[in-house]
């Protein structure tokens, strides 16, 4: 039923995005990085920039409509409250564009380093068996300031501009004019933080530099919903547990608009929502673990039943449920 499910990374690298809150700091208001539990970046890259790149994600990421990727934090430090950052991301992005003489464009190892809510996304470029690394973009500060929670942070639409050296590499690669400064698609970025036992908390050891070349509460889903793999009767207990999902109306007919709503999710998590095996959204559950989104109906649907599924960006989590569409 769906056809593009959440890659989780192997050996749990990955775990529950967002988990428990951080300790207070020192009394002296110190703040030292905090070993980064998890978290995702969601980015589209170069896609609709100077050519027209198409842009696929590897796994573990996960790609949705437009180029726009999911790429699971791997680890790295954060300091929530100072907006400060520097984590890996998993997965890669796989730039094609027509005449590129060398072939795809493969983008993999990414690390984002924030300071104060800015700072440098660096990448390992691949092409042709050749590779190198380089500081791809530097990170602007989006139009709002981060959304510091006590698990963590969101930076949403940091502004993303090619380096010298970005620049080049698109320009020599896909033989288009890509300038230095020129605008890519904006980052979204969220990180979470464990709690540490008592008062007291081991401080992340910053990294060594490395050498680089130059929404509203959801309403409750309606009755007859499905849950995650191994939907059946469940007790109270597993119901409060497993997720669930609905939709508003159970049938309707081309050119309407649907409204897909969830439960059961961790609060704060990211929750892709596809239609049909399409990703095509992106909601984070409420304070009680609900999401919901609304999406139309195209005119062109066929006739019949169609699925809407909920996969948590973290996995271990995932809902769906189906609605029919009637012509006439």
């Amino acid at each position: 039923m769906r056809k593009r499910p959440v890659a989780a990374l192997a050996g749990g690298v990955l775990i529950a995005l967002l988990c428990q809150a951080p300790a207070q700091a020192a009394e002296d208001g110190a703040r030292a990085p905090y070993e980064v539990s998890g978290g995702y970046a969601s980015w589209s890259g170069p896609a609709g920039g100077g050519a027209d790149v198409t842009v696929r994600a590897e796994e573990p990421a996960v790609g949705g409509a437009g180029g726009r990727s999911w790429l699971p934090v791997t680890g790295g430090s954060a300091t929530p409250t100072a907006g400060d950052a520097d984590v890996g991301l998993a997965g890669a992005l796989r730039l094609s564009v027509a005449g590129a003489e060398g072939g795809d464009l493969v983008l993999d190892e990414l690390r984002l380093r924030l300071d104060g809510g800015t700072g440098t996304l660096y990448v390992r470029a691949e092409q042709a068996g050749g590779a190198r690394r380089l500081a791809l973009a530097d990170v602007g500060s989006g139009p709002s300031a981060p959304v510091v929670r006590s698990a963590g942070a969101t930076w949403t639409g940091l502004r993303t501009t090619l380096t010298a050296a970005g620049a080049e590499l698109l320009s020599s690669w896909s033989g288009k004019a890509y300038a230095e400064g020129g605008e890519l698609a904006p980052l979204d970025v969220t990180v979470g933080v464990p709690a540490q036992a008592g008062d007291g908390r081991s401080p992340a050891s910053p990294s060594a530099p490395e050498q680089e070349e130059g929404q509203g509460q959801a309403p409750e889903p309606v009755p007859g919903a499905t849950s995650g793999p191994g939907a059946g009767p469940r007790g109270a207990a597993e119901d409060e547990e497993a997720p669930s999902a609905g939709v508003a109306r159970p049938s309707l007919a081309p050119g309407g608009e649907q409204l897909v709503t969830g439960a059961g999710f961790e609060p704060g998590e990211v929750v892709l929502v596809a239609i049909d095996g399409d990703t095509r959204y992106d909601v984070v559950a409420d304070g009680s673990g609900r999401v919901s989104q609304a999406f139309p109906v195209y005119a062109t649907a066929v006739e019949g039943e169609h699925a809407v599924a909920l996969d948590s960006v973290s996995g271990g989590r995932s809902a769906a449920v189906e609605f029919a569409v009637r012509h006439g």
